[in-house]
């Protein structure tokens, strides 16, 4: 029986170029069963002691990383080592070393992670699927989600959302608008889908707001840019999340990419400890 790898993904930041050089790696490798655990960021050597917990309880742990602080890297290959868990950084000869690793003998076919494989049709399916389920639309099927983003409106949803399908994820999301908002199924959530709320400053919102209104050439004075009720949207939706004990990220000072790394690493959380 083939042995299925348990490939730790470590990084301290967003975990995309990690992702990325993992994709063409494993392309070199074919029958390549695998697991992957993303862990982004990753700073402070607790959370490394804790990913080498797990990592050393699989026989066939394979970590590899990108990590900017010396200290912490030198931290990961002495702990690594200890457990005799395979620790790389992503800037080494990986393909030689797989190869020895895995006994198997590269293939060595340049770009081939972009042939068309199952993988590339998973991943267009969840952007068919994302496109779909965007802003509340087509919730007959909403438990089919990977991934379930909900926030009131302008807190960045939709391109998050894509982001994730573009990473593989059926991502659907819906607008806080009242309790009403939210599908009973949802609510009940007994498909254990990791369902993630999205917050921001009421200040930020209204920036953000304007601009729409700009570019829909409608009027400012419009209550859907009064600070009172946004104020009061965002405290709801605060509430809500507490209520059904979803996660909340506040998407303030972050960027897309650094969103959906949080929310990738929520999944992965949830996955695991399913």
């Amino acid at each position: 029986m083939q042995n299925t790898y348990q490939i730790y993904l470590i990084s301290d930041s967003t975990g995309e170029t990690i992702d990325r050089i993992f994709t063409a790696l494993k392309a070199q490798f074919s029958n390549f069963k695998h697991e992957i655990n993303q862990l982004s960021f990753t700073r402070t050597e607790n959370q490394i002691k804790e990913i080498l917990k797990e990592a050393g309880g699989n026989k066939n742990s394979i970590i590899l990383y990108t990590l900017v602080d010396q200290h912490l890297t030198d931290f990961l290959l002495a702990e690594a080592h200890k457990i005799n868990v395979p620790c790389y950084g992503v800037l080494g000869d990986l393909i030689s070393k797989f190869s020895k690793l895995l006994k198997k003998k590269a293939l060595n076919i340049p770009s081939r992670q972009h042939k068309l494989n199952e993988e590339y049709y998973d991943r267009v399916e969840a952007i068919q699927f994302t496109m779909r389920h965007d802003d509340g639309n087509d919730i007959n099927d909403i438990e089919d989600s990977d991934i379930i983003i909900l926030g009131v409106s302008r807190t960045s949803k939709t391109p998050t959302s894509i982001y994730l399908a573009n990473r593989g994820y059926k991502t659907a999301n819906i607008p806080l608008v009242n309790a009403d908002s939210i599908p009973d199924n949802i609510k009940k959530n007994k498909k254990k889908i990791c369902i993630v709320g999205l917050t921001t400053d009421p200040e930020r919102l209204i920036d953000l707001r304007k601009n729409r209104l700009r570019t829909l050439r409608e009027n400012e004075k419009s209550t859907y840019t009064n600070i009172k009720k946004i104020t009061d949207e965002v405290e709801n939706a605060k509430k809500t999340f507490k209520k059904y004990r979803w996660p909340v990220i506040d998407v303030t000072r972050k960027s897309v990419e650094e969103t959906a790394a949080s929310i990738i690493k929520i999944h992965e959380i949830k996955r695991r400890n399913a």
